[in-house]
């Protein structure tokens, strides 16, 4: 059994259609899936997320971070 799980379900996320915690039979699947909401949810919410797919064992986690946010110190020298 395989699991598409959102780590923190934001504003746009508890709105939307989603499902959080899908469960499937096949890791293809799961991993279609995944890759879908992602791609969905980093078009079409808010912009204040950046949403991505991380596979740990059976599980396909989408992490969110907020958008811009990088090791960069914001100096200008790092690019």
């Amino acid at each position: 059994m395989f699991t598409v799980h959102v780590e923190k379900e934001c504003g746009c996320f508890k709105k939307s259609d989603f499902t959080n915690n899908m469960k499937f039979d096949d890791k293809d699947n799961a991993l279609l899936q995944a890759l879908n909401m992602t791609k969905e949810m980093n078009q079409e919410f808010c912009q204040k997320h950046e949403f991505e797919v991380v596979e740990e064992g059976d599980v396909f986690k989408i992490s969110v971070d907020e958008r811009g946010k990088s090791g960069c110190c914001g100096g200008g020298h790092c690019s």
